[in-house]
């Protein structure tokens, strides 16, 4: 079992005080549980796609982090350079605070420019859930299936809530088999991990990870 569930696992450190050794150690526990990916911020994916290479285990990059306010052509600019260094899955931001005004071109088109630069590369899209009410949540995953995304994701961990198993099966209930649903946030033991698969959860955002699966 524990191997299953760390198929399910984005091993994640995205701490601004985060070391390069600390994304080695990242990338050698990534290798010994086989989680799915190591997510680290764009200055780490070089150093983690080299520690990385040859192996299953990917590397995802984070866009716009944490808040999702830069402009478009930054999020485009930062999710093309963490494709040139090997990034195999883009996890961005939207524009939260255009999603609670109900521009939806402007969210629309923010998503569609880091899809585009991720030349074919998964892009999952952050909601940051505990800020949105029902109707936003469903109108931010119809945005990002509109736009060409793979996944819809709950939070980033650093605003004032994380993943609820009401949030991952709202998100399963909108995009159906459509997109993937990535559950982040506040995910620290086993039996909160098997319930957000549960729920609906297709990828799980960790940075207990190592703890979970020893668990198992």
């Amino acid at each position: 079992m524990p191997h299953e569930l760390a198929s399910y696992i984005d091993h994640t450190l995205l701490a601004c005080e985060a070391t390069p050794s600390d994304v080695l150690r990242i990338c050698r526990e990534a290798l010994e549980h086989r989680f799915r990916s190591v997510c680290v911020a764009g200055r780490h994916v070089a150093r983690a796609a080299e520690a990385l290479a040859g192996s299953d285990v990917l590397v995802c990059a984070v866009v716009g982090f944490p808040l999702g306010s830069s402009a478009s052509a930054s999020k485009a600019f930062e999710a093309a350079a963490a494709v040139r260094d090997g990034a195999g899955e883009l996890d961005m931001v939207l524009s939260v605070g255009e999603l609670l005004e109900g521009r939806d071109e402007a969210v629309r088109g923010d998503i569609e420019a880091v899809v585009d630069a991720a030349l074919g590369r998964p892009v999952k899209v952050i909601l940051e859930t505990c800020l949105l009410d029902e109707a936003r949540k469903r109108r931010g995953c119809e945005l990002a299936l509109e736009a060409g995304a793979a996944f819809v994701k709950t939070s980033t961990g650093f605003s004032t809530g994380g993943a609820t198993l009401e949030d991952v099966r709202l998100l399963r209930s909108v995009v159906g088999d459509r997109a993937g649903v990535k559950a982040s946030g506040g995910i620290r033991d086993a039996a909160t991990a098997y319930a957000m698969i549960e729920a609906g959860a297709t990828r799980l955002g960790c940075s207990a990870s190592v703890a979970i699966v020893r668990a198992t």
